[in-house]
């Protein structure tokens, strides 16, 4: 089963306004799939092929004149040296969408785009399956909690049952798992770690000791909702904090983990300053926490950080797909315990968002948005909580419960 990727328009948008083009994402979220859908009947090599990569690395001056572009080149990050050569030809040609280029990771190859390709480079980062694309919703603005928002969104609603949400959360978001419902899931998500071990990190990393970052990895998915304590990371894996430091900007670079930030200001004195941490996939996530099914997961000590993190994910999707690079993403905590899930800033205005996993909201849930009104330099807009309720209803002001369904 193929799905409808969310993030076709704009990377049509990108190759209209720029040279290249270039796909970033966990491996196997569906990047070449959709690069090829998008690119149409251009030149394709990839660079899993060894010869291919041989004459990329060896001889990179003539590796476009052997696949001229337009041409997709996938698993670029494998021969970083390519990238002068397209400035070279993009800057002789002058031409749009010449290059559509895909990568599992960024560590490496950031640094080498942005010392050559500057300002000729469109970037996407692509996420998993999100709920829209799953149920073969069409609508595909960023999620904002308004009036404006909802009033379009309930034009195109699928009905999600709630029997579904929680199997969707311990199934993940790749879309191989997605598509194939017999695949076994323990077998899928063993085979991804240990290739994603193996030639995203062992490779391009040079991490020594593949057991203790197995351990790290595992240690990180248990804290997913959590602020960051890299101390305590390390010392539960048996690491030096520089160590854990290192290997967490792996997960982030690879697209498996993502750091959300505090809001603060200078007024804002008493604001926790240190991020949340989330992984993406919620299936991987479980996995990793040895979770083995939906029902344990759903009645587990961690069900109320898996659900957080499942929303987390989707909203952080619903702007990746829009090709919105800096998500207008935070959280809010103080040092008094005062806490709001997510704020969203659009315009200079922010928006609080709770996340519950119950399906009965009620005013009690948005009660700390006032916390929002007390900080001067601060518009607050509308808010509501998400959760496992059926409706979109008003719980106070303009404040409102929200069903997954919406966003």
């Amino acid at each position: 089963m193929l799905y409808k990727r969310h993030a076709d328009e704009a990377i049509h948008k990108l190759s209209k306004m720029f040279g290249s083009i270039l796909v970033t994402g966990a491996r196997q979220v569906g990047k070449t799939t959709l690069l090829r859908e998008v690119a149409g009947d251009v030149g394709y090599v990839t660079l899993d092929d060894k010869i291919q990569l041989v004459n990329a690395i060896e001889r990179s001056g003539t590796f476009f004149k052997d696949n001229p572009p337009p041409v997709f080149v996938d698993e670029v990050q494998y021969a970083p040296n390519l990238f002068p050569q397209i400035k070279i030809i993009l800057d002789k040609e002058k031409k749009k969408g010449q290059f559509y280029l895909s990568g599992s990771q960024q560590f490496e190859m950031m640094k080498n785009v942005g010392e050559s390709l500057a300002g000729r480079l469109g970037i996407l980062n692509l996420p998993g399956l999100s709920l829209r694309e799953l149920y073969g919703v069409s609508f595909r603005d960023p999620f904002l909690p308004a009036d404006g928002y909802f009033a379009n969104r309930r034009k195109d609603k699928a009905d999600i049952p709630y029997a579904d949400v929680w199997n969707i959360i311990h199934r993940g978001s790749f879309p191989e798992l997605c598509a194939n419902p017999d695949f076994d899931w323990r077998m899928f998500y063993a085979a991804y770690v240990k290739t994603y071990i193996e030639r995203d990190v062992r490779d391009l990393t040079q991490v020594g000791d593949e057991v203790k970052f197995t351990r790290f990895m595992m240690v990180t998915a248990s804290r997913t909702g959590q602020l960051l304590n890299l101390a305590s990371l390390a010392r539960d894996v048996g690491v030096s904090q520089p160590t854990a430091e290192r290997w967490l900007s792996i997960l982030i670079a690879s697209n498996l983990a993502v750091l959300l930030r505090p809001y603060y200001n200078n007024i804002t004195k008493r604001t926790v300053k240190t991020p949340k941490l989330y992984f993406l996939d919620t299936g991987l996530a479980a996995y990793l926490t040895r979770w083995t099914t939906a029902d344990v997961l759903k009645n587990g000590a961690m069900a109320g950080a898996f659900f957080e993190t499942f929303i987390i994910s989707e909203i952080i999707k619903s702007y990746c797909n829009r090709g919105i690079l800096d998500l207008p993403l935070y959280f809010y905590r103080d040092r008094d315990g005062n806490e709001i899930d997510l704020l969203i800033e659009d315009s200079g205005t922010f928006y609080p968002i709770e996340i519950k996993k119950h399906a009965d909201p009620d005013k009690s849930d948005v009660a700390k948005f006032n916390i929002l009104d007390k900080i001067p330099g601060i518009r607050r807009g509308q808010g509501g909580v998400v959760c496992l309720y059926d409706n979109l209803a008003t719980l106070r002001g303009n404040d409102k419960a929200i069903p997954i369904a919406l966003l």
